[in-house]
């Protein structure tokens, strides 16, 4: 399972206040304790009005490229402001996102198809998130065109299914998961991640239902998700879905992952 490290990201109320304030030791401490639970790329995202969104990521980066060597996830709504963040990143990493909705394929893609960056696209267009997972293959089909035009290889590519909120769903997740088969029968080479805390918004006791949907989505063929790599029982069962499906010979990765103590009850002191 590819891990993106959701922590660095504005819309947390905790790290909004520390991008308001600048409190420099807040980000460079979320990035370093991902790097430690060994997240694969750091999630960065100010989640401020665009007029000052550049200037808020680059003082973020250089904190963040700093304390960590780990790829960045270049995170903005506005494809202008990735394209202007991404000198700002040291190596490439990965784009979160793009979709079918408006220009944003058509301003990112060129900038990153000859480059070894690697992007996120939504299976969503200009009538917004398909209520079907027959439409929103569909807009995989565009997408995967998309990539084909700028001659952007499949395995750069992150397709997400968009996962909603369970509280407002009407078929729970079926759609989502249906989606992820879909996408996974149709092109083996992409990636497929979900934002796995979106299933609880609204819900109590979100951890567990956020550990549940990943397991589920794992077992459809969701290779990468964005989350908390600081949750332990997220990342436990992330190796337990992963040695449930196969994934794991031997079970060697989720015994490993125990013997570290990233997995299972903490230690008694």
């Amino acid at each position: 399972m590819i891990i993106i490290g959701e922590k660095l990201n504005g819309s947390i109320p905790s790290v909004g206040k520390a991008i308001a304030e600048r409190n420099a030791k807040r980000i460079r401490s979320l990035a370093i304790k991902q790097e430690d639970a060994e997240a694969d790329f750091l999630d960065v995202c100010a989640s401020v009005p665009e007029d000052v969104e550049v200037e808020t990521l680059k003082w973020m980066l250089d904190l963040v490229q700093d304390a960590s060597d780990l790829p960045i996830c270049l995170d903005s709504p506005s494809p202008n402001t990735i394209v202007q963040a991404i000198p700002l990143v040291k190596k490439p990493g990965l784009i979160n996102s793009v979709s079918m909705e408006g220009e944003k394929i058509a301003k990112i893609f060129p900038v990153i198809a000859d480059t070894r960056w690697k992007c996120i696209a939504l299976c969503s267009d200009e009538n917004g998130i398909p209520d079907t997972a027959a439409k929103r293959l569909k807009v995989f089909e565009r997408i995967l065109g998309e990539a084909d035009k700028y001659g952007i290889a499949h395995n750069r590519l992150f397709i997400d299914p968009l996962v909603e909120m369970l509280a407002i769903s009407e078929d729970g997740v079926n759609t989502v998961l249906e989606t992820i088969r879909g996408i996974r029968a149709m092109d083996e080479d992409v990636h497929i991640i979900g934002a796995v805390s979106n299933i609880s918004f609204n819900l109590p006791a979100r951890a567990l239902m956020n550990q549940i949907f990943t397991a589920l989505a794992i077992g459809a063929g969701m290779d990468a998700a964005i989350l908390d790599p600081l949750n332990r029982d997220m990342i436990g069962a992330v190796f337990a879905a992963e040695a449930c499906m196969g994934l794991d010979e031997y079970c060697m990765e989720y015994i490993g992952a125990f013997r570290e103590g990233r997995i299972g009850p903490l230690p008694k002191e």
